[in-house]
């Protein structure tokens, strides 16, 4: 494809991301400076059509972009847009108060729904060097004792668990014993430790025994299969040419396993870069109407993905800019921490 082609595309894709309208070669002549004639323009505007890249939703309307439009722009953008110094200046102002790995998460993600407009998804990090540093027992009550796990990337788990009638003391020999046993070990072998613990002779099953169980449950907690997901009501901004393709969006996205999916097949490779999927490049059918912009963040040992859905008519520079932006920050912030 020759450039001035390729400069129609980008001029329609760009106005159709603006006005949600189809463009016709009038709009294209009076709002870009593409150096040719309207006729000139409509015959390109008809060969991109013939070869796929644009459509006609209607016989007296404009040309609207196709996926295959949307895919040869994006790998052709010679720029990505870049943050302002207000932007990246928010992205470091919101991340720096975080306190552990959930606060980071919840912020990352709220973050992307802010800067970009559609619907942010981020993984939780897992190190594969993480080990457990400090297990704490508190008593809530009587009969109720809260249970809590902190490992070596800050992040904390924690569980609710009825223990009658304890005191401090067999708390503090409890939580002395645990930390004894599994403090500075990896999730598994924390998980043979309590195993041993629960074997010794004299162990009291029904109440230090429900201590142990909590903690089998959260080492053996993989994070990495969990997401935090915002920015849902900025699906409702597409207006009408959306609205029947929302709720089987809307019902995809409440789906962990769909969005572990969307997140491992788009960043899979592990380059590090930001991956584009759009429309039916997308795997699961009621995303055909989406596109994903993803990328990893973080660092070998500690490492997850985060990225945004939104329509195909999506601000690809800018979007894509801003989640390579808080990939980066949040990787650096996490590999500070």
């Amino acid at each position: 494809m020759d450039d001035r082609k390729l400069k129609v595309l980008g001029a329609i894709v760009a106005d159709f991301v603006a006005t949600r309208e189809p463009v016709g070669s009038k709009a294209l002549v009076d709002r870009h400076s593409l150096g040719v004639s309207p006729a000139t323009i409509r015959n390109d505007m008809a060969v991109l059509e013939e070869e796929g890249y644009l459509a006609q939703p209607h016989t007296s309307a404009g040309r609207v972009p196709t996926d295959k439009g949307y895919r040869l722009f994006v790998d052709r953008l010679a720029t990505v847009k870049p943050l302002s110094g207000a932007e990246r200046r928010a992205i470091s102002t919101f991340l720096a108060g975080a306190i552990d790995v959930d606060d980071i998460v919840h912020r990352t993600v709220r973050l992307l729904a802010q800067l970009t407009r559609q619907v942010a998804i981020v993984q939780y990090p897992v190190s594969s060097a993480a080990t457990v540093r400090h297990v704490e027992v508190i008593s809530l009550s009587p009969d109720r004792v809260l249970v809590i796990l902190i490992d070596s990337t800050a992040r904390i788990d924690q569980h609710s668990v009825l223990v009658d009638a304890h005191t401090e003391d067999e708390l503090e020999t409890w939580r002395d014993q645990l930390n004894a046993a599994i403090a500075g070990k990896k999730p598994k072998q924390a998980d043979a430790a309590l195993a041993e613990i629960e074997a010794t002779e004299g162990f009291d099953q029904q109440r230090f025994g429900r201590i142990t169980a909590a903690l089998h449950a959260m080492v053996a907690n993989d994070p990495s299969s969990e997401v935090a997901v915002a920015g849902m009501p900025n699906l409702m901004r597409y207006g009408a040419s959306h609205e029947r393709s929302i709720g089987p969006v809307l019902d995809a996205l409440e789906e962990q396993v769909v969005l572990l999916r969307l997140l491992d097949d788009a960043v899979g490779d592990h380059s590090g870069d930001v991956t584009v999927r759009i429309g039916q490049e997308n795997p699961y059918v009621p995303l055909h109407s989406t596109s994903l912009v993803a990328s990893e963040y973080g660092s070998d040992e500690v490492w997850a993905s985060l990225g945004v859905v939104g329509p195909t008519s999506m601000d690809y520079p800018s979007t894509i800019a801003a989640v390579r932006a808080v990939a980066r920050y949040v990787g650096r912030f996490l590999a500070e921490g």
